[in-house]
């Protein structure tokens, strides 16, 4: 180890003295703009959860950095309201969960069927999912409704789960990973050995695609908590409301008078968000890079 410190500190001593300066005043701008951009991220979040413990009279009053004492109060006011928040919680976890899972072991095959497969079609179906891609949900949410009627699955999470099943973007990250880090002969190692192709795929591909799966499903995760026109057009009784359109509730005249519970139901739609990218920060960082990675 200190042979290793004594050669930095030499190959240091060797960089003229004028590169050395201008290194350190490059790192010192990059650090003040990524301190400035962190506080930019992180400041709206805190006057957030500063509001969530302020009394309506005290966020009137103006912007404040310092939490008061009004949380608990707060929280009484907002679960007192005959509204089902808790419930609507459980529901976005339901949808969200059981959406992302559908889509990431289904992109994931997709994908993998791009990857470890030559067939007649392939770059068309291929060019197919880019397109997709570029087209707007909402162009085709008129024909969904309709389609979502026609079966009698309205006012139900099956149209909200079901089809996360086809998702381009989630098909096009996992091809990018699987062309940057995958490896085709384990697979003929494992068809020799006598694998069906579903084995293969489930002992063998899954394993080794773990960080992509745990990037992706952050994504989705955020996706599917933050989707609002969805069950907006599609959910119509209020037990089953999802929490963004629970909080969407909080707008209205009836309780704009307690702007402290307002702040506290909004910050609660945010929780789960960060307690999961704090989670997995650095997984969606690498799995981006590796996700960004070109053919």
């Amino acid at each position: 180890m200190n042979t290793q410190a004594e050669i930095r500190r030499e190959a240091r001593r060797q960089v003229p003295l004028s590169q050395r300066i201008k290194h350190t005043a490059v790192q010192t701008v990059i650090y003040i703009f990524c301190t400035v951009m962190l506080l930019v991220c992180v400041l709206p979040i805190w006057l957030l959860f500063v509001d969530a413990t302020r009394s309506t009279t005290e966020i009137n009053q103006g912007m404040s950095l310092i939490p008061s004492g009004y949380f608990a109060m707060n929280w009484g006011t907002l679960m007192s309201k005959d509204f089902p928040l808790i419930q609507a919680f459980f529901n976005s976890i339901v949808i969200s969960f059981s959406s992302t899972a559908l889509s990431l072991y289904f992109s994931a095959l997709t994908a993998y069927a791009f990857v470890a497969y030559r067939y007649r079609g392939q770059n068309v179906l291929y060019s197919i999912i880019l397109m997709l891609m570029m087209i707007p949900g909402q162009l085709s949410m008129i024909g969904f409704y309709k389609l979502v009627v026609d079966l009698g699955l309205y006012d139900t999470y099956v149209p909200l789960i079901i089809p996360a099943i086809a998702a381009p973007g989630a098909v096009f990250f996992f091809k990018q990973y699987f062309n940057a880090n995958f490896s085709k002969d384990i697979v003929e190692a494992a068809r020799i050995d006598g694998a069906n192709e579903f084995r293969i795929y489930n002992t063998m591909v899954i394993p080794s695609i773990i960080p992509a799966i745990a990037t992706q499903a952050i994504f989705g995760i955020v996706g599917s908590w933050n989707n609002y026109m969805g069950p907006l057009m599609l959910i119509t009784t209020t037990e089953k409301y999802t929490f963004p359109m629970i909080v969407q509730l909080l707008k209205t005249d009836r309780y704009n008078t307690d702007l402290g519970a307002m702040a506290l139901g909004v910050f609660m739609t945010i929780v789960p968000l960060l307690v999961i990218y704090a989670i997995f920060s650095k997984v969606i960082i690498n799995g981006v890079a590796i996700g960004g990675g070109k053919e």
